[in-house]
Order: C-alpha cells, then sequence, then structure tokens
C-alpha cells in the first residue's frame, strides 16, 4: 500500500478550483465564436450587398443619357457638317441660276399647245366687277374662240381672282359657274379676296402663273384700264429672249406717313428721312421676264410685303439683278384716261 501514489488535499482543491474556472471559459469561447461567426456573416453580407449596389450603378450609368460633349451637340445641331451643306447649296444656286431661279420642272402648261408661249397677262379682277369683265370681253380680251386662237399664238389672258373670306358662299359659287362658261379665270385658291390684301394677291399670281404656263413675261394688269393689246404683243416681241427684265412706267413718289390717309403706307420709317419710295413700275400694268417670276415663286415665303402691291413688287426686284425698262407707253395717258398707249 505504500507503493500507490497518494493525493493530498491541497492537490484536490487546486484541481477541483481548476474544474470550477474552466467552465466559464468555455462558455466565454462559445460565444466568442457565435460572435464571430455573426460578424463574419454580417461582413459577409455586407460585401454581396457592396457588390450588388456596384452592379447596379455600373447599369444605371451605362443606361443613362450621354452626357454630350461641345463637338457632339455641334454634331446635333448640324454644324459640323455646315460647310459640306454651303458646297451643297452653292451648288444648288448655280443649277437655279442656270435654269432661271428654278430647281424643278413647271407642270405641263394649261393650254395643249407644246410651243412655248410669249407672255401670261393676269387681269385683275373682284367680285363686283361682273359688268367689268364683260366690257373687256368686248373690248380689248377676246373670248370664245378668239381667246383659244390668242393661246395658240403664246398669249394667255386670265381674269385673276382669290376666294371669298366665307368660302363656298354665292360669291365663290357665282364666280365658278362664270369660269365654267367663259373659262377665263385664274382662281387663286390659297388667296382670300380683299382690298387689304393686294399685295400677297400679285406674289401669288407671279407664283401661280409660273407653275402653270411656262411663258417669256408675265403681265399683270388692273380691271380699271383697257390697252392696245396688239401694241404690247408687239412690245414683247421686240424683247423675246431678254433675261431679268423689269418693264412698266417707272415712278418712286411721297411716302405717306399719315394714317387715315389715301395710300398710307404702315411701315414708312423703312424708307428713310425723305419718306420717298424706291424706283418701280406702276401696279395698273407691270411686267416681269421668266427667271424674274420665277425668283418670286421660290421665295414666296420670305419675300416682304408692303402696303401695295406695286411697292412690294419693286422691293423684290431691288433685291437681284434686274435690267429696269421705263417705257412711257405703259402709263396712264393724259389724254385717254384710264387707258394705256401701246399705239407702235
Amino acid at each position: 500500500m505504500e507503493g500507490l501514489p497518494t493525493t493530498t488535499q491541497a492537490e484536490r482543491r487546486w484541481r477541483s478550483k481548476n474544474l470550477q474556472t474552466s467552465k466559464p471559459s468555455l462558455v466565454m469561447a462559445f460565444f466568442s465564436c457565435v460572435a464571430w461567426l455573426y460578424v463574419a456573416g454580417r461582413l459577409w453580407q455586407d460585401a454581396e450587398n457592396r457588390t450588388l449596389l456596384s452592379n447596379l450603378l455600373k447599369k444605371n450609368i451605362e443606361q443613362r443619357p450621354k452626357v454630350l460633349t461641345v463637338e457632339d451637340k455641334l454634331m446635333v445641331l448640324g454644324c459640323k457638317d455646315l460647310e459640306r451643306r454651303i458646297v451643297e447649296v452653292e451648288m444648288d444656286l448655280t443649277l437655279a441660276k442656270s435654269q432661271g431661279y428654278l430647281k424643278h420642272q413647271l407642270r405641263q402648261s394649261e393650254s395643249s399647245s407644246e410651243q412655248k408661249l410669249l407672255a401670261v397677262i393676269g387681269v385683275y379682277t373682284g367680285f363686283g366687277s361682273h359688268l367689268k369683265r364683260n366690257t373687256f370681253r368686248g373690248s380689248w380680251m377676246p373670248k370664245g374662240d378668239a381667246l383659244k386662237k390668242l393661246e395658240e399664238r403664246g398669249v394667255v389672258i386670265r381674269f385673276v381672282i382669290g376666294r371669298s373670306a366665307n368660302r363656298g358662299d354665292s360669291l365663290d359659287r357665282n364666280i365658278d359657274e362664270e369660269n365654267r362658261k367663259t373659262k377665263d379665270f385664274l382662281i387663286l385658291e390659297g388667296h382670300e379676296e380683299a382690298q387689304e390684301e393686294l399685295p400677297k394677291k400679285v406674289k401669288l399670281f407671279f407664283s401661280t402663273a409660273v407653275q402653270n404656263w411656262d411663258a417669256e413675261f408675265y403681265i399683270k394688269v388692273d380691271d380699271n384700264i383697257d390697252i392696245d393689246l396688239e401694241g404690247l404683243i408687239g412690245l414683247l416681241e421686240r424683247r423675246r429672249g431678254q433675261d431679268s427684265a423689269y418693264i412698266g412706267c417707272m415712278k418712286s413718289g411721297e411716302v405717306v406717313a399719315e394714317e387715315g390717309r389715301p395710300w398710307y403706307e404702315p411701315e414708312w420709317w423703312k424708307f428713310g428721312d425723305e419718306k420717298s419710295y424706291f424706283r418701280h413700275a406702276s401696279g395698273s400694268l407691270l411686267i416681269l421676264t421668266k427667271n424674274l417670276a420665277r425668283y418670286i415663286n421660290i421665295n414666296s415665303a420670305s419675300l416682304k410685303t408692303y402696303a401695295h402691291d406695286d411697292i412690294s413688287v419693286g422691293s423684290w426686284i431691288m433685291g437681284v439683278q434686274a435690267t429696269y425698262i421705263d417705257d412711257n407707253r405703259l402709263c396712264c395717258s393724259s389724254i385717254r384716261q384710264g387707258s394705256f398707249m401701246l399705239g407702235m
């Protein structure tokens, strides 16, 4: 019995104490492991969330509208191609000039003849001018078969009128009925017939006439005058082949700045301190060659009109290279009031 190891009381107390103190340590270690796993899990989850958010932000950035640079904006505005477009426009202008300011082919002439016309004469008329028209048809203006024969000679004459402010009313119907019988009207469908609209009427007349007939001259005539038709045809025959001719009874005259007076010009201030109109052909009868009429047709949308139609035409011709021809035979004679002396 003496050879067996023995445990003292002190040793037993030390071992018992170690067993008691190791239990809390194990508990703490356990909770530490749990806490570490929790923190590691949160960190891993946060990393996944950051990756997801990063992908979403990248995707949104790719889908977000691109911030335009100055070069991009210039491209959008077309400025980058400006030089190329200028060259193209210059080529178009050269082509238009060679064709008499016309880029597209004219529509077929209303007359069945394929020969080139000498002139298209537009006689201004209104809804209340039925008697005047009948007087014209019985005097200098042919009617019926005689009108067709005149067209075979190369001269077209039409009464020029717009439409009523109340479209389709009795005024329009009367003109349509008269035209069915006489076939001598040029009806401007896009024009409202009114005294204050005369400057727009002259622009639309030249534009419409040049689209409907291919002629050397286009002539505007008021319906309060008589003309020597044969004398006018002779005058035009001698001018045949002359480009950019602006023919008429040339005048200038005072610009009326007082509202209420006859011939009042609302934009009088544009004509300088002397208040004098530039040189222009009297509106009673004025003649334009083909290329000038076509110029009006092409630029009609941007051409400025003034209070009077002859002033308006004169302002358009000032902007181009035109030959002014002042012919006193186209002036109103003091001997024959309301007439044009065209005797040769």
